[in-house]
């Protein structure tokens, strides 16, 4: 009777100790597969155009295992990394891709297309420029001719002008000597006498020259004489007529 009450006084915490064991070692094999299967985690790397001597990279946090539930995470373990100089992304980016030459077309000639004018067209405007053009050189023909006779004009007034003087200044002359003649007597009215007459600027008399007798000798000389005591004789003031005067041919009748 002792015993079997002895029994069923144990059977109960042995049942709890039964249960606790068996749930602590289904808690581990949870964790540990639960440890196992965890996902690597991810690391983050920065780009640096110059890395410093000593990076202290953390190491990767253990996942606690059942036996490191109390103690303390290991500090990070100090990691050298060698310099070396990375390559400037920015730049690396920044730089074209090299491009490959392109192929030189040659141009081909192109043939210019003229469009055919319409020949009645064409036509009437080359007559019409022909006109044109023959009117105008009408029109010029016309003017030169009306200068050239314009010139005539002008130069045949000069011309008359210049006879006038000339006939008037020769008159002077003639009638300037005459007065100086001493008429011989018994000379015929029909004698003539004709003279050659030099001068020289300013109407002096170089020279007086008989060309043709009148037939009678003291006639002639008192002409002569006539001639060379009217020295100076009358001429124009302008000098450039003088060419007019430089050789006279003078003829005397008694009867004048």
């Amino acid at each position: 009777m002792s015993a079997a009450v002895f029994q069923e006084h144990y059977r109960l915490p042995a049942g709890i100790l039964t249960l606790a064991v068996h749930g602590a070692f289904f808690a581990l094999l949870y964790l540990g597969f639960t440890w196992q299967t965890t996902p690597p985690a991810m690391m983050s790397v920065e780009l640096w155009q110059s890395l410093p001597e000593e990076i202290v990279v953390p190491s990767e946090a253990a996942s606690p295992s059942p036996a490191q539930t109390v103690e303390e995470a290991a500090p990070p373990e100090k990691v050298l990394v060698p310099d070396i100089a990375l390559p400037d992304k920015k730049k690396v980016e920044a730089r074209p891709e090299a491009k490959k030459p392109a192929k030189q077309q040659v141009a081909k000639p192109v043939e210019a297309v003229v469009p055919k004018p319409d020949t009645a067209i064409a036509d009437r405007e080359a007559a019409k420029e022909r006109a044109e053009m023959e009117k105008a050189a009408q029109e010029q023909a016309a003017r030169e001719q009306a200068l050239l006779e314009q010139a005539a004009r002008e130069r045949a007034e000069k011309e008359a002008a210049t006879g006038r003087i000339v006939d008037e200044h020769k008159a002077k002359i003639m009638a300037k000597i005459r007065r100086n003649i001493v008429m011989p007597a018994n000379v015929p009215d029909d004698a003539r006498a004709e003279f050659s007459v030099t001068l020289l600027p300013g109407g002096a008399v170089l020279e007086a020259k008989l060309l043709k007798a009148s037939g009678n000798a003291a006639y002639d000389s008192a002409v002569e004489r006539a001639i060379l005591k009217s020295d100076p004789l009358p001429l124009p003031p302008d000098v450039s007529l003088f060419n007019k005067f430089r050789q006279l041919k003078l003829v005397f009748r008694p009867t004048e």
